[in-house]
């Protein structure tokens, strides 16, 4: 079944609230989100700042021990007008060049879906013209967190979260373990462009129209995100320091590749010595995101 849903309320953590809309397992929902500042297509704010999510969808089913499939089908900014901050974040720089670092105005950005182009409109400098190829992602999305837990949306961590990985985009399925009833899914923080990391502490943020189908697999139990397209599986491991988030994305692929591929722990282990690719999500948040993959050309058919 399809649905169509138009959010009234949102939510700046992710945990048990009340649910926005049920739907059956296999459902697809069509929505939208707002910015990060909580301006919607209209670009008038209907929620205050902080990564506004859209949701929690309640998938009937869905019980703890399982796993959320969510396929992302449309992710797709809805209005011309998006925005970025414009100086890298103390954090990753020297602290010698901390000092260095210029002032951050508000950078604006021209957004044309027809053109597939975001374009610098402010602030001015020798930069000259700026035209970049649209790659709109979702940058926080996931489902209700463990324990009973609501966990900003600022950060991260086995439900998902603020992750800013640059691969969830339209086309992309990916998996949450679900801690509460329903799953809970949640999503918002949409970016027409974003560099690897998010270095400056955001995209370019803009509004979202949105179409996601969940799904559910029964007992099921997954540790950290995963996700796959056409070419790749991954997973999200999100913590601080890097190296621990290095150390969750890395041990939930060791157990995938057995869980799902039948290979034994030396197996797995040989053939992501030589064929694993990490690539970094988020290093703004209070927790980083790193995440590890390998390319499909290298996995035995899944069991």
């Amino acid at each position: 079944m399809e649905h169509r849903f138009v959010a009234a309320t949102y939510y700046r953590s992710l945990g048990p609230h009340p649910a926005a809309l049920h739907v059956a397992a296999g459902d697809t929902v069509i929505t939208s989100t707002v910015d990060a500042r909580g301006y919607d297509k209209d670009r008038q704010q209907v929620t205050p700042r902080g990564n506004p999510q859209t949701g929690p969808f309640y998938v009937e089913g869905a019980e703890p021990g399982d796993t959320l499939v969510v396929q992302l089908e449309k992710v797709q900014p809805n209005r011309r007008y998006g925005w970025c901050g414009s100086s890298v974040a103390p954090n990753v720089v020297d602290p010698t060049y901390v000092r260095e670092l210029p002032a951050a105005p508000l950078a604006e950005w021209d957004v044309d879906t027809q053109a597939g182009t975001a374009t610098l409109l402010s602030p001015q400098s020798n930069l000259g013209s700026l035209v970049l190829p649209l790659e709109p992602m979702i940058g926080c999305f996931g489902v209700a967190a463990r324990g009973g837990q609501a966990i900003s949306t600022a950060t991260s961590a086995e439900h998902g979260g603020n992750m800013d990985y640059r691969g969830f985009v339209a086309g992309t399925t990916v998996y949450f373990p679900v801690y509460e009833p329903g799953a809970l899914f949640f999503l918002g923080d949409g970016h027409a462009v974003q560099g690897d990391g998010e270095i400056v502490g955001s995209g370019i943020e803009i509004s979202m129209d949105v179409q996601v189908t969940l799904d559910v697999q029964k007992g099921r139990e997954i540790g950290w995100p995963r996700g796959e397209n056409a070419d790749w599986i991954f997973t999200a491991g999100n913590a601080r320091p890097l190296d621990q988030a290095t150390q969750h994305a890395t041990t939930e692929m060791l157990r995938w590749l057995q869980q799902d591929y039948a290979l034994d722990p030396l197996a797995a282990n040989l053939l992501m010595a030589q064929c694993v690719r990490y690539d970094l999500g988020n290093v703004f948040d209070p927790a980083y995101t790193m995440v590890c993959k390998l390319n499909k050309q290298w996995l035995p058919p899944r069991t």
